[in-house]
């Protein structure tokens, strides 16, 4: 069995290293990650085999080899003839979907090793060795060689920007310019973690009611083209005088219309969803649809507390490091996607130069809540960063207190809606299938 030597990092941050027998380097890896630890250097000293026992070639001792382990050179055996399950699997491997989880691991084993005074280009090859997602690895070293040419890590991240989230990047965009990358990262695990439990919360209450909604719609459908066709041919055939409710009447016609004239319907919410499309790529029509995002029910308070929360934390980044407050606002600008307020931050920058308060957007804007403009201000009298500080710590009391009425506000609309469906299921399924079960119909018949 293959022996290697490895060298890796405690999530405290303490480095240790170790020699041990595994079957595969992979496998090695995995058992490092499963036991809590980020690997940093894995190489291979021997091979333990019936003629491989000696083979232990211009190696003195595990020392020497710590000594002389180099990064770089990790994993540069010599290739090997791939047997056809081997291609098979690298194939798969080339094609791993990119998750979101990858994302979440690489954010934080670099900020582990940014804390530990790596440099960018050691931590990045350190993570490109323990990463398993053979796509991701590419992009990985992809980043890396543009960091070696002397390139930013986001200007090779903006080119994945269907891998990298655009909030993501511009995090890290702010974190370099500023000259506080590990600040940054931070804040982007805090920021991929809080989005993955806000979405898994979602998840949990949505799922479950849009698959029963669902469910209800397919029985509605399948009962009125299975069930009330049937129920009408027993009445005829007995001639009775009963009649099926004129709901279920009208709605077994217009489910008779839909399936004769599909195209029709078709077409229509294909020119409405084309429309909506096209307005929302137009300046204005961005404009308004990025407004409604924050006037919209439920979720419009969240998104735009998470948008001015995420703006906010970025500014105070900067002006830790030193940065003038119009300075600040310009870089930590970047981390904003939503078009409102980004023109409440540009009107906020060209205050500035007139003289006038950068705050006064975001008072009247309406959309910020008075008692964060009022720290502002006061914070703009005393110490701004100390009190953006404050003020970083109310909002996220304040988003937790918004997504807690969510939580409790969501199910109670997903069950008024599910509830109206039943309720027509019952009306135009149910109550002819009761009148055939309880034979009312055959007095009439006989009659």
């Amino acid at each position: 069995m293959p022996t290697y030597v490895y060298r890796a990092m405690t999530k405290s941050g303490l480095i240790v290293r170790n020699k041990i027998e595994s079957p595969s380097r992979q496998n090695l890896l995995k058992m490092l990650k499963g036991n809590g630890l980020l690997p940093i250097d894995v190489q291979q000293i021997r091979y333990v085999g019936k003629q491989q026992k000696k083979a232990k070639k211009n190696i003195t001792n595990i020392e020497e080899i710590m000594k002389n382990v180099n990064t770089t050179n990790i994993g540069k055996s010599k290739p090997k003839q791939l047997s056809t399950k081997e291609k098979i699997n690298l194939y798969f491997a080339k094609t791993e979907k990119i998750t979101t989880r990858d994302i979440m691991i690489f954010t934080q084993n670099f900020y582990l090793l940014k804390k530990a005074n790596f440099n960018n280009i050691h931590a990045l090859d350190t993570i490109i060795q323990s990463t398993e997602n053979v796509s991701f690895r590419g992009i990985l070293e992809d980043i890396l060689a543009g960091v070696e040419a002397g390139e930013n890590m986001y200007t090779t991240m903006e080119y994945y920007s269907n891998v990298f989230p655009y909030i993501y990047v511009n995090m890290i965009k702010v974190g370099e310019l500023s000259g506080s990358l590990t600040n940054s990262l931070e804040q982007a695990v805090k920021y991929l973690d809080e989005s993955d439990a806000l979405n898994r919360k979602l998840r949990s209450i949505l799922i479950p009611n849009i698959v029963q909604f669902v469910l209800l719609l397919v029985m509605l459908f399948v009962g009125t083209l299975v069930a009330i066709p049937a129920i009408q041919n027993i009445f005829d055939e007995l001639g009775t005088e009963e009649e099926l409710p004129a709901v279920t009447l009208w709605f077994a016609d217009v489910v008779d219309m839909m399936i004769a004239y599909w195209y029709i319907p078709v077409i229509i919410i294909a020119a409405i969803a084309a429309g909506v499309l096209f307005y929302i790529h137009t300046p204005k029509g961005k404009y308004n649809f990025h407004y409604f995002k924050y006037k919209m029910p439920i979720f419009g308070e969240l998104i735009f507390a998470l948008d001015f929360s995420r703006f906010l934390k970025a500014m105070l980044l900067n002006l830790r490091n030193g940065m003038r407050i119009q300075d600040s606002i310009e870089v930590s600008k970047n981390v904003v996607k939503n078009y409102v307020m980004l023109s409440m931050i540009e009107t906020s920058i060209n205050n500035m130069l007139t003289g006038s308060s950068w705050i006064e957007p975001f008072e009247e804007s309406g959309l910020a809540k008075s008692m964060i403009t009022e720290m502002l201000k006061i914070g703009m009298q005393t110490d701004l960063a100390e009190m953006m500080e404050k003020l970083v710590e109310y909002m996220q009391i304040d988003i937790d207190n918004i997504m807690e009425k969510i939580m409790k506000v969501l199910p109670q609309v997903v069950y008024l809606i599910v509830g109206v469906v039943l309720i027509f299921f019952v009306l135009v399924v149910l109550v002819p299938c009761i009148q055939v079960y309880m034979g009312n119909f055959l007095f009439s018949a006989y009659l």
